[in-house]
């Protein structure tokens, strides 16, 4: 974690990409937050532009339409409102009021999750580290109008408040309290004279966690664990101490560090994160502790791709990388050795690699503090990507059977359902929009209320694809929206695919769809727009590459001629819904 300091300088850096703005209202002193934040967006090539409310004028300038911070027009409000400010509107509250605290402030925020001004905006809202003020002691935990009670009670309806408001996120500084402390969260000194409840040491770790919610909300979070094996998931050498001496298990001893760090992994897993492994290992030798020791929580059935080999690291991570067609800087990578961990760093810029400690004791509660996996999202459909990647592992594996393309595409016995947005895929369209980087035409990020909007508008073609073949189903993975520009022309204002079916022709099968509908509305052209973000490189020669002909007069656009198109070849069979 760096240092305020260090957060200082990067905060001068002017980055060459576009702004994100960003506003921060407290009802304490945040100078020094809105540094520290700064800072740490610049350290993960994220532009700020943010705008620091007034001092204590938290109420006022959300609730007046007319304030300052309506005229900027933030992309995400950062709203910090302290326990310190909170115990002080308790006190002074009659005793029998006292019991509404908690209410009163969940009925505020609601109100600004409703606001139609704010329709379009994300709302982060810091929750509350808690003050023991020791009045009924344990106690507390029985008197609903004591401060305790009414701080936990709030914390805990925020959470069920954030599940309800899909444009809230809760940034959890109560959890980093837990982990470090109060003494560490908070200085009495520095208090009373700055009006600064956060500690100088706290100020990049409470950065770190608002940065991680606005990244997850620009598309920027970690999909994919990779694993090194031996004393990094199990205590020991397989390949030397044999499957009865490497330690794991929940006795006492080191093994216990291990199989409480695999609950861990597992846990990312079922939430949806793509779990890898790269061995330097017979491959047989590697596996035989997932498929014979008691003691393994994980499972091969875990492992979406499983590399052991005597190749490097870095080879193996790059050849996991073609498999999942995921970028560099969505990987994490955990490893004990230094020499290896140093290696991947040097040779595979943007993927995270962890120092890990040198006692396995410590794994958890330092990945802990790291906070590597924040999401803006999750559903359901998460919960199937480990096999989703195994299964194109199988398909990798197959294609190289094949010495012809089309031979092997047609092998696939591919199906696609296109559908207009529906009100059962409308959630995963929604997080495909947040999520989707590299495969994205324009980037625009749109909520379930912009979807379901959308599918109303009879000036809009809406189209979800799904594709399935003969391995398994991929479930939803390209979305289409085009939007009438005049009688003629429909301007295609979102397109996104999964990388992971690249080279299978979709694109092909997704364009001869877009002349279908576009046609059976009347339309004779189709205009496309590149807008290029760092990620998005690989579809710079998109349009063009599908016969569009560029516009001139308009930068990156591309115009397609749908009474002259004729169908491109592709293997996949349509079905409709």
């Amino acid at each position: 974690m760096k240092t305020l300091r260090e957060l200082k300088k990067l905060a001068k850096v002017e980055l060459d990409v576009p702004k994100m703005k960003v506003a921060l209202l407290g009802d304490t002193a945040t100078q020094l937050l809105v540094t520290a934040i700064k800072g740490e967006a610049v350290d993960r090539g994220i532009n700020l532009d943010l705008y620091e409310g007034e001092y204590s004028q938290v109420e006022r300038q959300l609730m007046d339409p007319t304030s300052e911070l309506y005229e900027f027009d933030a992309d995400i409000i950062i709203v910090f409102q302290s326990t310190h400010k909170l115990g002080e509107y308790h006190s002074s509250l009659p005793m029998e009021n006292q019991a509404l605290l908690a209410e009163e402030r969940l009925s505020f925020i609601a109100s600004l999750c409703e606001n139609p001004l704010f329709a379009n905006k994300k709302l982060i809202y810091f929750n509350y580290p808690e003050i023991e003020d020791t009045v009924f002691g344990s106690y507390a935990n029985k008197v609903e109008s004591s401060f305790s009670y009414q701080v936990r009670k709030l914390n805990f309806e925020l959470m069920n408040l954030a599940r309800q408001y899909p444009n809230l996120f809760i940034c959890d500084i109560a959890g980093l309290q837990n982990l470090f402390g109060r003494q560490f969260m908070f200085a009495p000194n520095v208090y009373m004279t700055t009006e600064m409840v956060l500690s100088v040491n706290a100020l990049p770790y409470v950065a770190s966690r608002v940065v991680d919610i606005i990244a997850a909300i620009k598309g920027q979070f970690k999909k994919c664990l990779i694993l090194d094996l031996d004393n990094t998931v199990w205590g020991g050498v397989i390949g030397d101490d044999g499957l009865e001496g490497i330690e794991l298990g929940h006795g006492l001893g080191i093994g216990k560090a291990f199989t409480e760090f695999q609950m861990w992994i597992k846990k990312l897993k079922q939430r949806g994160i793509i779990i890898c492994v790269t061995s330097k290992n017979n491959e047989d030798t590697a596996k035989e502790p997932f498929e014979k020791h008691p003691d393994m929580i994980l499972k091969l059935d875990d492992i979406a791709v499983f590399q052991a080999n005597w190749e490097t690291k870095v080879d193996n991570i790059r050849t996991i990388q073609g498999i999942l067609n995921i970028g560099f800087d969505s990987m994490v990578f955990l490893d004990d050795n230094p020499f290896e961990r140093n290696m991947v760093r040097e040779n595979i810029s943007g993927i995270t690699v962890p120092e890990l400690p040198e006692d396995p004791a410590m794994y958890l509660e330092y990945l802990y503090s790291l906070n590597l996996f924040e999401t803006a999202s999750y559903s359901n459909a998460d919960k199937d990507r480990t096999k989703q990647y195994q299964v194109e592992a199988k398909r990798v594996s197959l294609s190289k059977t094949f010495t012809n393309e089309a031979d092997f595409l047609k092998s696939l016995n591919m199906i696609s359902t296109v559908s207009g947005f529906t009100k059962f895929n409308t959630p995963r369209v929604a997080q495909l929009s947040q999520r989707s980087n590299q495969f994205n035409l324009r980037t625009i990020r749109y909520t379930e209320a912009d979807i379901e909007s959308m599918a109303q508008d009879p000036d809009v073609i809406d189209l979800s694809f799904t594709l399935e073949d003969k391995f398994g189903d991929n479930g939803l993975i390209a979305v289409i929206i085009m939007k009438k520009q005049d009688e003629d022309t429909l301007f295609v204002d979102t397109w996104f695919m999964s990388c992971r079916v690249l080279k299978r022709g979709m694109e092909n099968f997704t364009l001869n769809t877009m002349v279908e509908y576009a046609k059976a509305k009347g339309y004779k052209r189709i205009v496309g727009e590149y807008i290029p973000t760092p990620k998005n490189k690989m579809v710079e020669m998109h349009y063009p590459n599908l016969g569009f002909s560029r516009i001139e007069s308009a930068s990156n656009q591309y115009m397609l001629d749908l009474t002259s198109y004729i169908p491109k070849e592709c293997y996949i069979t349509k079905k409709e819904v």
